[in-house]
């Protein structure tokens, strides 16, 4: 297989730029920032606390006695549209099991919430058995974790060898291990709602918008291990578009297609010898491509740093300081983002703290 031209001049870059289909990726990352998140569980299990908890304020009806939620109740949280459902049980003699189930037909994430001080049961196992039918990332919460502080590392340990599946444990009722736990849950299970949930909750946008670049930039890695040089650029440019475009949904900017090449452009001049440079390893087989990985994950980052301060900023940043930026962020990438990896392996560590 011969090698491929490498883009040498600007111009072959901004041929690939053109060549882009940029009104697919508006539309993908439009759906992007509509997702549904629906909660389902047990009765009693508190999804109407976590849903309230969530929201910021009382939307969903709260009682101690099982069975308070009798329909599907929807409410945006910004962008992210937020589903309580009733629970799954016989209470009163009436099962709503069927109206929950048909909540989930449209859900883009599913999050089941256990009763942890309940324990878990062959029920819930068949009620997590049903749900991943419905082929959509489904997230697993242990709540009332605060009422069992002493039995919760056996309960954890149960669900995950009955379930299949480490649980998240976390209290609706007092908000422990939502923020720190249950975000970074469902963002890794299902990265596709991190726009809506980062335009939804102010105080964690820019941790979600961290994790939203880290991961782009993790995916270009993986592309730019692809041996034959020139394969990769339009892949790239296509990935760190996108990139753009979701930090600039997250922050409510409109991002059209004019916008969005005037903003590559701007930065195009450095990027065209990284891209030179990413290519030229590759001729080195082995250490090249892993090389190209390393400067392809550098490159992501700082252009995803750099739009973020530039949107955060309102887009009132000028060509030269916003090249300045990405230039300082590409600098600090190499330490950040492997300051980062060690970061998450502590956190992947098993945690029995409720």
């Amino acid at each position: 297989m011969s090698i491929l031209r490498l883009p040498g001049r600007l111009s072959d870059v901004q041929t690939l730029l053109r060549s882009l289909d940029w009104h697919a990726m508006e539309h993908e990352v439009a759906r992007e920032a509509a997702s549904r998140l629906v909660i389902v569980g047990p009765v009693n299990s508190g999804k109407s606390t976590l849903f309230n908890r969530l929201h910021g304020h009382k939307l969903s009806a709260v009682s101690a006695v099982p069975g308070t939620t009798t329909g599907v109740i929807e409410h945006p949280l910004g962008p992210l549209m937020l589903v309580d459902t009733p629970g799954f049980g016989e209470v009163w003699g009436i099962d709503r099991a069927t109206t929950a189930q048909a909540a989930t037909n449209r859900a883009d994430l599913i999050l089941l919430l256990l009763d942890a001080a309940a324990g878990v049961r062959q029920t819930d196992l068949d009620l997590y058995t049903s749900l991943l039918e419905h082929r959509v990332p489904v997230i697993v919460a242990l709540n009332k974790a605060d009422l069992i502080p002493k039995e919760l590392p056996h309960v954890l340990e149960n669900t995950e060898r009955l379930l299949g599946v480490r649980p998240v444990a976390i209290s609706a009722q007092t908000g422990k291990g939502i923020v720190d736990k249950l975000l970074p849950a469902i963002l890794s299970a299902a990265p596709s709602v991190a726009v809506s949930m980062a335009k939804a909750l102010p105080d964690a946008r820019s941790h979600i918008v961290d994790r939203i670049i880290r991961r782009t930039a993790g995916v270009n890695a993986l592309i730019s291990l692809e041996p034959i040089p020139g394969l990769d650029i339009p892949l790239l440019l296509a990935a760190q578009t996108r990139l753009i475009l979701r930090i600039a949904a997250v922050y409510g900017q409109s991002m059209n297609v004019s916008h969005a090449r005037e903003l590559l452009a701007t930065m195009a001049g450095s990027l065209l010898s990284r891209y030179l440079a990413m290519q030229l390893a590759k001729l080195v087989p082995g250490l090249g491509w892993l090389v190209s990985a390393a400067l392809s994950a550098i490159t992501t980052w700082g252009i995803g740093q750099a739009a973020k301060s530039y949107f955060e900023a309102g887009g009132d940043i000028s060509a030269p300081k916003l090249q300045a930026l990405y230039r300082r962020m590409r600098r600090l990438a190499p330490r950040r983002l492997l300051r980062r990896k060690a970061s998450s392996t502590q956190e992947a560590e098993p945690d029995t703290e409720p």
